[in-house]
């Protein structure tokens, strides 16, 4: 017959029975496993560590089933490989990133031309009077209104976008985006649409009050990156802001 001992607060209770040994364990919230090759073993409460001998198996909620005294952790091999699989991941994801980064960049500022030229059609449709998306230089632009700031309600027209006369509604810097974008061609072939003009500092976009451009002809500003991607944004006669994508033909 085997015997047991369970040390309950430093307490020892003998416990000659096999079949009450789970009576005890739970009574006294112990969880451990029975040694059958063993005719001692010693329970701690809490800790649940053998006293002596061999490792017991069992202990404290959360110890259950691993050896008394194990750590669990990573050995160094594990440790080094883990690494070497994360740099490995890292040279592969690289490149990718190194060419997705200029595009994305290159999307974001053409949506921003795109979002800018629909609040010039849109605040000269509400203030009566023309708006302007000015391109000042290879990466700037400006929005602008014909109100004069000192009588608004006063629709004089344009006088060369002068603050003194007319309204500044924002500047664009594109230098700020990095990966190269600016305004220019990349490696696509104007026009992105049929019959467009090329919108430049010479050519800007005006909305007059009905939201239509003033030109007889679609205006269409080009935007690249230092990857000669591409994107077009202009607007049509009829005042439809338009966004094109280049890749091997206008989509």
């Amino acid at each position: 017959m085997l015997s047991y001992k369970l040390v309950i607060n430093d307490t020892m209770i003998p416990h000659p029975h096999v079949k009450g040994r789970d009576h005890y364990f739970r009574k006294y919230g112990l969880i451990g496993t029975y040694l059958a090759d063993l005719t001692t073993d010693t329970f701690r409460y809490g800790a649940m560590k053998r006293e002596k001998g061999l490792p017991a198996f069992g202990g404290a909620r959360g110890d259950q089933g691993s050896p008394a005294g194990s750590v669990a952790g990573f050995s160094l091999i594990e440790l080094m490989v883990a690494i070497a699989i994360i740099a490995i991941l890292m040279g592969l994801a690289i490149p990718g990133f190194a060419t997705w980064l200029p595009n994305y960049r290159l999307k974001g500022a053409a949506r921003d031309l795109y979002s800018n030229l629909q609040l010039a059609k849109s605040g000269a449709i509400k203030d009566r009077t023309e708006w302007a998306i000015r391109f000042t230089t290879a990466t700037s632009y400006e929005v602008w209104s014909a109100r004069d700031p000192d009588t608004p309600n006063a629709n004089a027209g344009w006088n060369s976008f002068s603050t003194s006369d007319d309204t500044l509604i924002k500047t664009v810097d594109l230098s700020g985006i990095g990966s190269g974008v600016e305004f220019g061609t990349g490696n696509s072939v104007p026009p992105a649409v049929t019959g467009a003009v090329t919108a430049n500092s010479a050519n800007p976009i005006y909305f007059n009050s009905r939201g239509f451009i003033t030109s007889n002809a679609p205006i269409v500003a080009y935007m690249t990156n230092n990857k000669n991607r591409c994107y077009a944004v202009g607007a049509l006669v009829s005042g439809a802001v338009v966004l094109r994508k280049w890749d091997g033909a206008w989509q």
